[in-house]
């Protein structure tokens, strides 16, 4: 009994590996170009941000080639108050440039992959292997319904449940 439970956690231990290896990320990645403002056009919700409208992440990159990340929203509940949350982005394997790591507090991390980024660096779309995680972002308040779709579509290609995700509201009245 107690083979057949290691030998079935190996095969579920391999193939949630595979499974996570088989999201395709970018190739190249120029932080620079990357770094500035994002706004949320759409995303899974999670509890770290629920509640949150007008959400916006700001990557600034340090002198050391990390990348401070400032997450921003305003509560829906009452507009005037803003919750940030502040971490520091990084590439951990030169080979796999779209795929970094994010920490907004110690020791957790978490990760950040960039699934698709227009040429132009004008929308994305972020997510990861587990496919718990997934957001569409834009330099723009506001996204085409033609690059939305198209990112939506990537997403459901890649196994994302797409009925998952929340519109993000960029209109706040503040």
């Amino acid at each position: 009994m107690r083979r057949i439970t290691l030998l079935l956690f190996c095969l579920m231990t391999f193939f949630a590996c595979r499974t996570a290896q088989s999201l395709h990320t970018i190739e190249q990645l120029d932080v620079k170009k990357y770094c500035g403002t994002w706004y949320e056009i759409a995303r899974f919700t999670h509890r770290f941000e629920k509640g949150l409208e007008c959400v916006s992440a700001t990557y600034t990159l340090l002198p050391n080639g990390k990348i401070e990340v400032l997450n921003q929203g305003r509560k829906a509940s009452n507009w005037s108050q803003i919750k940030k949350a502040k971490g520091i982005a990084w590439i951990p394997n030169p080979q796999r440039q779209g795929q970094l790591k994010v920490q907004f507090f110690w020791p957790f991390k978490g990760n950040y992959w960039i699934i698709e980024l227009d040429p132009d660096y004008h929308c994305a779309l972020i997510g990861d292997a587990s496919r718990n995680y997934l957001w569409i972002l834009s330099r723009n308040k506001t996204l085409d319904i033609s690059a939305y779709n198209r990112l939506v579509k990537i997403a459901s290609r890649d196994g994302f449940d797409i009925r998952k995700l929340d519109k993000v509201r960029q209109d706040c009245p503040f």
